[in-house]
């Protein structure tokens, strides 16, 4: 959620950075801005009131006490008349207060000032290419055959038993997929990420703190009964657990990954580009998540990319990494670096990762703060980045790695794997 301060502060700036978001409805701005005037100016009255109310309180006991009754009954008719005044003005800020919410909340995280403008993918910039693209015969297969030839994922099975999307993985692709996530995390853990492993559904305030709600309900898998959110990645449950919390500064950053089964509605998601693995309702992906002060964290958001590229290096997939364009970034992102690896089968590129910055936006909504050493608390910022998500990778490597006699295992993941090939 942008801070209110931004309004009062610098109108332009909120409106120029929607816009590059691809933002309609500017004129929430000025009424964002009309209403708060309004709530102040209210405030100011009430703490007059208020303030008038307490001297009155303590004449009333003087003049008692001095026997000057008359006068005290007419102070204590001057206070109720206050009081009544002050109750009227707190329903009218309390009404004031979440009209300027619900204004607020509906309106995404403002982009970094590197951010291209764009409406679409294909104006996102390309800002590093690395890996060799492999070179397939004629008799290449893409990975859903790959699949069915050597038992790995049955999607029919899968459509049978809950629908279309939700894949079931087999023998060697259940092993190839642990294999992954193992590497993934002790990939993490080793460069100092604290390992959670946290619930896969969620409550609404826990979805409403990084951002999914209200944006992105219509997405989200929800219980009935409960009302409990499937998670769309664990980057949800896993910044909440900070939430409403004060940090000591000494302690940031702080580093977190988890491993966690995704789930997502993808509405609207129909045709080739989503056949096998390249969009599922549900996945399993490893996630980063940091926690830092305001000016560390574009050199963390940096760190994590070179995290995230050195993963694929180790697995010897090619992939480019992306800037993302204002009009195809997340509602809550203020930057946005994609990594996609490229297909040999299907002769595409896939997107595997995104790694995010979303300054304050996240930790406004969830209160998360830092003490420094004066004592004064200020908002940290927050970001994450898939480290990595599955399904794609799985594409990419059966795709890249396949032979006449089986799929080769990358060097780095043949310890986690058990083998050399699926054979």
């Amino acid at each position: 959620m942008l801070p209110i301060q931004l309004f009062r502060q610098n109108k332009d700036l909120v409106l120029d950075g929607l816009k590059k978001k691809n933002f309609k409805d500017l004129d929430l701005v000025d009424k964002i801005i009309n209403i708060d005037e309004q709530r102040r100016k209210l405030q100011v009255e009430n703490d007059s009131i208020s303030a008038a109310v307490n001297v009155a309180s303590k004449n009333i006991g003087n003049l008692m006490a001095a026997g000057k009754k008359m006068e005290a009954e007419e102070l204590k008719n001057d206070v109720a008349k206050n009081k009544e005044k002050a109750k009227e003005i707190a329903n009218q800020l309390s009404e004031l207060e979440k009209e300027q919410f619900d204004a607020i909340i509906v309106l995404p995280n403002l982009p970094h000032s590197t951010v291209p403008f764009g409406k679409t993918p294909e104006e996102n910039e390309i800002i590093k290419t690395g890996g060799i693209i492999p070179v397939l015969g004629a008799d290449k297969l893409p990975h859903w055959e790959l699949a069915a030839k050597y038992g790995l994922i049955d999607f029919e099975l899968g459509t049978k038993l809950t629908g279309s999307g939700f894949p079931v993985y087999m023998g060697q692709g259940a092993r190839l997929q642990r294999a992954l996530i193992q590497f993934f995390l002790e990939y993490n853990i080793n460069a100092g990420y604290k390992e959670y492993y946290p619930p896969y559904m969620v409550n609404e305030a826990t979805a409403y703190g990084t951002g999914q709600l209200p944006d992105k309900e219509g997405q989200m898998y929800v219980t009935k009964e409960e009302g409990f959110y499937l998670i769309p990645t664990a980057e949800v449950p896993v910044t909440n657990i900070y939430r409403d919390t004060i940090i000591a500064e000494q302690d940031l950053p702080v580093k977190m990954t988890a491993y966690t089964p995704c789930f997502r509605r993808e509405a609207g998601s129909y045709g080739k580009d989503v056949r096998g693995l390249n969009r599922v309702h549900q996945f399993d992906k490893v996630e980063i998540v940091q926690l830092t002060q305001p000016e560390n964290s574009y050199s963390v958001l940096d760190g994590m990319v070179a995290h995230v590229e050195n993963l694929l290096q180790l697995l010897g997939l090619p992939y480019r990494i992306l800037r993302l364009c204002g009009g195809d970034m997340s509602f809550a992102s203020a930057l946005t670096y994609d990594f996609e690896v490229y297909s040999a089968a299907q002769e595409r590129w896939l997107e595997v990762s995104s790694v995010s910055n979303f300054e304050v936006f996240q930790a406004n909504r969830m209160k998360i703060r830092f003490k420094e050493g004066t004592g004064k608390t200020q908002l940290v910022h927050t970001l994450n980045g898939s480290s990595l998500a599955l399904p794609r990778i799985m594409a990419s490597l059966m795709e890249n790695y396949q032979t006449n006699d089986g799929i080769n295992i990358p060097l780095a993941l043949q310890p986690y794997f058990g083998s050399e090939k699926i054979k």
